[in-house]
């Protein structure tokens, strides 16, 4: 095992993650395992998952049936092996794990070390509602809120957990501090997606001055839902540095450390805040 911490001139390789994922939990983890193989392949010290990696069902119960009590279970120890088989950081979309709510689940980011330690855990904040036409979703029906921000310290520097509908609040993201990168794995509708995805991204990197990378559900999926899927990677500028539209893939780009300094640097408004 090699553990992709170091850097060097260019920077720090990070992936992205895209999968189409279905009912069959089993499938679900042999397709990411492929895909996180491909980006430590590639250099990637770092990778992540979209949300509800390991299930997308059109029963909604599905997942309140896999859920498991946090620290053990199949779907942790797979995140848990794969940072340890590839020597990498390895963020774990979601995985629905035990609630308050007997009916319900957490649904949770866990982020694993090289060496298989569990460093993080952010349970999803702001729970999803639409309704548009025949089109309706209601994330609250299964899934307990969370209630705290949560940043983890990685070598590149701290890394700000967020998952798909927390994009759409701002004030959550200050409450992270300066971050080097904010995660969003996300599965967002092909509806709201088409129409807020990117721009949502990119405001975030470039009022944060940091890099945000959002692996992503992209396409459709046998339920019959379709997910906007767009994976990317947006540097503190705002620039798309790298983008999957549909489809399971993996999307890799350099974190630059010194990218960010020159951001705030000739635009310090970070510094500038006053409320």
């Amino acid at each position: 095992m090699t553990q992709r911490n170091e850097t060097n001139e260019a920077g720090y390789r990070i992936a992205a993650v895209q999968t189409v994922s279905g009912p069959e939990v089993e499938d679900n983890l042999r397709v990411a395992g492929e895909l996180i193989a491909r980006a430590a392949d590639a250099g990637a010290m770092l990778v992540a998952l979209p949300e509800y990696f390991p299930v997308i069902s059109a029963d909604e119960q599905a997942k309140v049936r896999l859920r498991e009590p946090d620290g053990e279970g199949r779907l942790q120890d797979f995140l848990r092996d794969m940072a340890v088989r590839h020597g990498i950081w390895v963020v774990g979309g979601t995985i629905p794990l035990e609630a308050g709510a007997q009916e319900k689940v957490r649904n949770a980011t866990l982020v694993f070390d090289p060496d298989g330690r569990r460093v993080a855990r952010y349970d999803k904040i702001h729970l999803f509602g639409f309704r548009k036409g025949e089109e309706r979703y209601d994330e609250a029906e299964t899934i307990e809120a969370g209630d705290a921000v949560t940043v983890f310290d990685a070598p590149f520097g701290r890394v700000g957990l967020s998952v798909c509908y927390d994009l759409r609040f701002p004030e959550m993201y200050r409450q992270m501090g300066e971050v080097a990168l904010i995660l969003v794995p996300a599965a967002f509708t092909r509806t709201t997606g088409q129409a807020h995805w990117e721009v949502l991204l990119r405001a975030r990197a470039i009022e944060n001055q940091c890099y945000v990378m959002a692996p992503a559900q992209g396409g459709r999926h046998p339920s019959g839902r379709v997910t906007w899927g767009h994976t990317m990677i947006i540097d503190p500028w705002g620039e798309v540095q790298a983008c999957r539209d549909e489809g399971e893939g993996v999307v890799v780009a350099t974190l630059d450390p010194r990218r960010i300094a020159a951001v705030r640097d000739s635009l310090p408004a970070l510094k500038h805040r006053r409320l």
